[in-house]
């Protein structure tokens, strides 16, 4: 039997659909609506001091890694398989084009979130 890599790319998928579906709304509404508008947090409460602040702390950098990477890996999966939907069946350029695009989207996550420093 042929062994296959695809469990990992629908894990990915899975699990950024499931952090997009229960968190993408609530992200939207806080730091579109809520914080901007004043109605849950103050309006300063997004400002560039605190988000350092909140970027170089580990538990923040590791939000902001998963949100980051999971949505990216989801959203890439989902465009790979519309493409073929599509008739797009050049299967191993868009695979490496859409899967390569998620890698690299979370190798600069990585790296910027190091470079924030601690």
């Amino acid at each position: 039997m042929k062994r296959s890599n695809a469990p990992i790319f629908w894990g990915l998928f899975g699990a950024g659909g499931m952090l997009a579906a229960l968190f993408g709304p609530v992200l939207v509404f806080v730091t579109g609506i809520a914080v901007p508008l004043g109605i849950i947090l103050p309006a300063d409460a997004m400002s560039w001091s605190h988000m350092q602040a909140f970027a170089q702390h580990w538990a923040g950098k590791g939000l902001l890694f998963v949100v980051v990477a999971l949505f990216m890996w989801h959203a890439m999966h989902r465009i790979y398989h519309s493409l073929h939907d599509l008739g797009v069946h050049a299967a191993s350029a868009t695979r490496f084009a859409c899967y390569g695009l998620a890698m690299l989207a979370t190798l600069l996550a990585a790296g910027a979130l190091l470079a924030v420093g601690f």
